[in-house]
């Protein structure tokens, strides 16, 4: 990871793409924060709690304030970056905004989504009518979806590779006009070399988006490797509790933030500015949870390995694993998503699950609590997906109390099949 961090403070790029509600709004968002309080030096355990904290004088609140209006005070003609209607702006949005900004090496303030999905759409419908888009074979399933819609409805050429296989990358590149780059992927955790495909497909000509959720920007920088976009789903890692649904878009520079700012105003993709707030909130044990949770995940990515009822496991922090080297050279840390394939079949899995006792069975990731589900329950999944594949999520319980509750219930596909 590097430690280099963009200076946040907003600047008026020469031509602005024009914006619904003002004729001069570029989309960046008028800092709140304390002007003087440069966050670029800090290491990024700092950033996440210091980022985006109100100007300080006599007085003021240490966190930012909940703003619960859906209208400005506003005459005549509407100024450059004057806060107008919350479906545009609204200053609630601004210190989410600036800290995941920070923590990415943004130059510019994010641009946060009422969800991932909605913040991923953002960029993806950039692909013109009847371009081409390159998307991992393995992707969230929704993402995936969202593709396949913009084939039907858009004419776009939807071409499937292995992120993991940079040479089949490379080639689907010729005439593409986005990559979209999930490292590690959702579910199977291959790993890409972000910085040669980022480059290749910059001199190809297309757009690089990098969905970072896994990795979290304490992970990895897709910005620092050359990338136009970095999209999260807010609801996991950022946000950290399981209480919201958010997304947020980091761009590489102003012009591509309008695009985006100016997509969530004209479709409505807006955030609640109470969820934010709450987004804000998690943020700020970002690194504690995501060096807890990664921390358990090692420990049980090497006692699942062994297990003798375990037959496969993918975790990029196994030396043994496929996505190591990449990841060793790519991230700065492996992250708590753990990918395994127990002995039984489908069935045997959904019993064993259903064993458990303190692992709870539920889709998403990314929350203080440990979570798990086969993904192949879901009919659009990808049918690549092994049937027998369970995600882990590890959270940050103790991790010999998480390791007991997954040993008692895979055992008990042996003694159920005997």
């Amino acid at each position: 990871m590097t430690g280099e961090q963009h200076n946040l403070t907003p600047t008026t790029p020469q031509t602005p793409p024009p914006t619904m509600g003002s004729s001069n709004h570029d989309g960046v968002a008028p800092h709140h924060g304390d002007a003087t309080h440069d966050v670029r030096h800090w290491h990024p355990a700092t950033q996440a709690v210091a980022a985006g904290r109100p100007p300080r004088h006599q007085g003021a609140p240490v966190n930012p304030p909940i703003v619960l209006s859906s209208t400005y005070v506003s005459t005549g003609t509407p100024g450059p970056n004057e806060l107008l209607y919350t479906r545009i702006d609204t200053e609630t949005w601004h210190p989410f905004e600036e800290a995941v900004a920070a923590l990415e090496g943004a130059p510019v303030p994010g641009v946060v989504f009422g969800s991932g999905m909605a913040a991923l759409a953002s960029v993806l419908s950039q692909v013109p009518d009847g371009g081409t888009l390159v998307v991992p074979r393995h992707a969230y399933q929704v993402s995936l979806g969202f593709a396949e819609d913009l084939h039907k409805r858009h004419g776009v050429q939807v071409i499937k590779v292995d992120i993991d296989d940079t040479p089949a990358v490379l080639s689907a590149l010729n005439g593409a006009h986005m990559l979209l780059i999930e490292s590690p992927t959702n579910p199977m955790l291959e790993v890409a070399d972000l910085p040669t495909l980022i480059a290749a497909a910059h001199q190809a000509g297309a757009t690089v988006v990098v969905d970072n959720t896994f990795a979290t920007p304490l992970l990895q920088q897709p910005l620092s490797h050359g990338a136009d976009y970095v999209v999260h789903s807010a609801t996991k890692y950022l946000a950290g509790h399981s209480d919201v649904v958010l997304g947020v878009v980091c761009a590489a520079d102003h012009q591509r933030r309008a695009l985006v700012h100016n997509y969530r105003t004209l479709h409505g993709a807006i955030a609640g500015p109470q969820e934010v707030w709450l987004a804000l909130r998690g943020l700020r044990t970002l690194s504690l949870r995501v060096n807890a949770a990664g921390a358990n995940a090692m420990v049980l990515a090497q006692r699942l390995a062994e297990h003798p009822q375990v037959a496969q496991v993918r975790y990029p922090g196994l030396p043994q694993d496929p996505g190591f080297a990449t990841a060793s050279a790519t991230m700065s840390g492996y992250g708590a998503i753990i990918a395994i394939q127990p002995t039984g079949d489908a069935h045997s899995v959904d019993r064993m699950i259903n064993a458990l006792t303190l692992w709870t069975p539920a889709t998403s990731l990314g929350g203080v609590e440990s979570t798990l589900e086969r993904r192949r329950r879901f009919t659009t999944e990808s049918l690549t997906v092994p049937e027998n594949l369970i995600r882990l999520s590890v959270g940050i319980e103790d991790v010999e109390d998480l390791w007991a509750d997954l040993d008692q219930a895979l055992r008990r596909i042996t003694s159920e099949s005997a």
